[in-house]
């Protein structure tokens, strides 16, 4: 057989077909799930498929251009509704499940349509939309209008992956199945997302975010009368997922009113209007996905354990969370059928993306249902990977290795330091495209969970609360130490990668240390006074980890911020930007430039136009695929080419 080929830049970003946002049907019998092909001459087609649970019986019930997401199921399971986004409109149609043809469109917006939420008696569906209450009919802008003037006097005037703002906020509407007839239920110039019905289908649970981002609350608005019951939530707030009860006398809620970065479950009655905490430090850290109810008593919930997915189910009664299934893998998505039997989800791990995955509850049985990525896997393999753990005084440091495919223990490989974001976030189980397109190619690449990094609990996430650039960058050069003690890792040629935070982290290293040949340097957050005022976030998360603003702890955004030293760096260094992020905005990576060139340090600024600081996984494929080629060619020219190691 000839030698396995790596996974290039472009496999990594056209190669790779992926099955999303599963849903199983309310008899369990089918899956529908929207299949994602790339396209090099256009956006990525998306296409509405369905499966027998089992995996047998795929294909497509839309055309590729029908640029699908979002499919639900009918409550009765006879139809699937979904959104199409096509020629600057968003709709939503609805195709019979069994004889699928030409869809049914129910209403069109200007703006992205999410959400949807069949309402329990299957005639009505509710949506969430962007809604500009100075234009209420999405009229369009005049081809020849001078752009409109901006004026605001909100603080959450913009975000991240949306833009400006305003009062242009998500609002809640329905649609009548049978005749298309909208209505809008919401209206404050607020966030209103996440919409569920009740049981009885009188009331459609939602969350709202507070102006500013002091909160968030959850409430049920009446479809008759429109009159708002809260049922959680409120200032300094982060509200994670919720559910309806079975018979909507009770609401589960993830939430962290402690601001601690590790959200707990909380049970709140609608009768008494009393909120019971049911855990207290939950060690795992709640997926997006809303929590599924298996009976009166226990609900099952995905959740990530030490950077792992896992399926827990809580007791309301005692508080009690068992694990359920637990594997190797970063998982999206929880859709159970009617009996709770079947869960299915998107599933992802450090051999693959893409597919589908199906726990049977009644077997304790997984199986991974979907093949749409076996044929190029088999000819361009993923990377080899074992896990590690380091001590660190009462911490213990999870970290995780790639190795190429055709790795051999008597070569010297170089090694990559990769850095998550967040802090407060984790890496683990999950095919991440630029750790796929370095170790393929040849490189070691080391990260790890250092302290602050959540799925570990609340004592461990809060470690980097006024620390940054302290016992996590610690924890980190541990893990590359371990690694680098290994015969076959070349000491002499190590680099280092992080976006976001992860690139705060590398800007940081490179400043306190000489010890790395390279780096490639991601949206970091490089000054932390400037980063204050001009991201979408900075300003509120800031404050909770530096203490307070800048005019009050002016000695901690000094000395954590790696501007300050950056006049010593002498490590080549690419920097990479989107130029729409307003997450870390792009003056932070302007700054870091400058502050590099002045010093004498080789460096280079790359920057994306129209890329949101997701761009590098979410933006523009041509962009994605430049991000990772450069990211490749910067490592091979300063580390030296791997396949030339002996």
């Amino acid at each position: 057989m000839p030698p396995n080929r790596a996974l290039s830049p472009r496999e990594l970003v056209y190669g790779f077909t992926l099955g999303t946002d599963p849903q199983v049907s309310p008899n369990g019998e089918r899956i529908a799930y929207t299949l994602i092909t790339p396209d090099e001459a256009a956006r990525p087609l998306r296409q509405v498929w369905t499966c027998r649970v089992d995996g047998t019986e795929p294909h497509a019930v839309t055309s590729p251009e029908a640029a699908a997401s979002g499919v639900r199921w009918s409550p009765d399971g006879d139809q699937i509704a979904f959104t199409s986004g096509r020629d600057g409109l968003w709709t939503i149609c609805v195709l019979d499940a069994d004889a699928p043809g030409e869809p049914r469109e129910l209403v069109s917006h200007a703006h992205e349509i999410g959400e949807l939420a069949w309402a329990p008696h299957g005639q009505t569906i509710a949506y969430t939309t962007l809604f500009d209450p100075d234009n209420p009919s999405e009229e369009p802008e005049p081809q020849d209008a001078p752009p409109r003037v901006r004026v605001t006097r909100r603080l959450d005037y913009k975000e991240d992956g949306r833009g400006y703002l305003g009062d242009t906020r998500m609002q809640v509407f329905t649609v009548d199945v049978t005749d298309g007839t909208r209505r809008r239920l919401t209206s404050d110039p607020l966030d209103h997302d996440w919409p569920q019905w009740s049981p009885d289908g009188r009331f459609l649970g939602m969350r709202v975010r507070l102006q500013d981002r002091a909160g968030e609350l959850l409430v049920a608005v009446a479809l008759d009368s429109a009159e708002v019951e809260r049922i959680g939530g409120g200032e300094g707030v982060t509200l994670v997922h919720w559910a309806w009860s079975p018979d909507g006398s009770h609401v589960l809620i993830a939430a962290d009113p402690d601001r601690s970065f590790q959200p707990d479950y909380f049970l709140h009655s609608r009768g008494s209007g009393e909120t019971k905490r049911l855990t207290t430090d939950h060690r795992s850290a709640p997926d997006a996905a809303p929590p599924a109810w298996l009976d009166e008593r226990r609900a099952l919930l995905h959740s990530f354990i030490a950077g792992a997915s896992a399926l827990e189910s809580i007791d309301i009664v005692t508080g009690e969370v068992q694990l359920l299934e637990r594997g190797e893998t970063r998982n999206a998505g929880l859709s159970v059928d009617r009996t709770g039997r079947y869960v299915v989800q998107t599933e992802s791990s450090l051999s693959s993306i893409g597919e589908l995955r199906v726990f049977d509850r009644d077997e304790s049985r997984v199986k991974t249902v979907t093949r749409h990525n076996a044929d190029l896997l088999e000819q361009a393999p993923a990377a080899a990977w074992e896990r590690l753990s380091v001590a660190r005084g009462e911490l213990t440091i999870d970290a995780w290795l790639l190795k190429p495919p055709d790795f051999d223990p008597v070569r010297r490989y170089p090694v990559v330091l990769d850095v998550h974001g967040g802090p407060n976030g984790n890496y683990g189980y999950g095919f991440l495209a630029h750790q796929q397109c370095l170790a393929t190619n040849g490189f070691l690449v080391v990260f790890a969970n250092p302290r602050g990094s959540t799925s570990y609990g609340r004592h461990f996430a809060l470690q980097v609360v006024r620390d940054w650039g302290g016992g996590d960058y610690a924890d980190l050069l541990a893990v590359l130490d371990e690694v680098l003690e290994r015969p076959y890792a070349d000491t002499e040629r190590t680099g280092i990668f992080g976006i976001s935070y992860g690139g705060y982290m590398t800007a940081w290293a490179i400043s306190q240390s000489d010890r790395f040949r390279a780096a490639v340097c991601g949206e970091p957050i490089f000054d932390l006074e400037s980063d204050y005022g001009t991201s979408d976030i900075a300003w509120k998360g800031l404050q909770r980890h530096g203490g307070g603003p800048p005019h009050l702890e002016r000695d901690w955004y000094t000395d954590a911020s790696p501007s300050t030293y950056a006049h010593r760096i002498r490590t080549p260094t690419m920097i990479f930007h989107g130029e729409a992020d307003h997450r870390c905005p792009i003056g932070q990576s302007e700054q870091m430039f400058v502050a590099l060139r002045q010093a004498g340090c080789e460096t280079e600024l790359v920057r994306y136009p129209g890329g949101s600081h997701m761009f590098f996984a979410q933006g523009l494929p041509a962009h994605r695929m430049d991000f990772l080629t450069r990211t490749l060619a910067w490592f091979k020219e300063h580390l030296g080419d791997p396949t030339d190691s002996v």
